[in-house]
């Protein structure tokens, strides 16, 4: 039983030694300046795939000491974590001027559809006219309604449920 356990644990040791010297050898090695160079005019027009691998190489350096990394490499690595490429790229020249205008357009077509509605809307109804509201009023305080807070509340001194001007004739 015990040299079934010391195998495995052999076994596991050596595994992760050679794992992690893997990763050393990989980090030790700099990244070559043609692959870096002009990264910055390049990485947008790059297949997707190099860039990926572009990036887990960069990322592979930088998990060891700094001071081992490059000019190039260090810079390259500032680009692609905080370069203006992707969702920090730029704006494309006049896009602001268009925003501008198709929201002038939205509320200008708005503005033309609320009057056309307007327009063609039935008249407000008869209980939205002055005398109706002062008639609701009335018949509240004589049915004694909301007393605490209401109109038949002691020293009340709102409108109530006028709200509107008085009807024409």
């Amino acid at each position: 039983m015990s040299s079934i356990l010391r195998n495995s644990l052999v076994r596991a040791s050596r595994h992760s030694a050679t794992t992690a010297l893997g990763y050393r050898a990989a980090s030790t090695h700099a990244i070559s300046n043609p692959t870096l160079a002009n990264i910055e005019k390049r990485w947008e027009g790059m297949p997707l795939q190099e860039q990926a691998e572009l990036w887990m190489a960069l990322r592979d350096r930088m998990k060891g000491n700094w001071a081992d990394l490059t000019l190039q490499e260090k810079k390259a690595a500032y680009f692609v974590a905080f370069g203006p490429h992707g969702p920090r790229a730029l704006d494309p020249p006049g896009e602001n001027k268009k925003v501008a205008i198709y929201t002038a357009v939205g509320v200008g077509f708005s503005l033309l559809l609320f009057a056309i509605v307007r327009a063609f809307a039935n008249p407000p109804p008869r209980t939205m006219t002055k005398e109706w509201q002062e008639a609701t009023n009335e018949y509240l305080k004589s049915q004694k309604a909301d007393p605490l807070t209401g109109l038949t509340s002691e020293g009340y001194s709102g409108k109530g449920h006028v709200q509107s001007p008085p009807a024409k004739a």
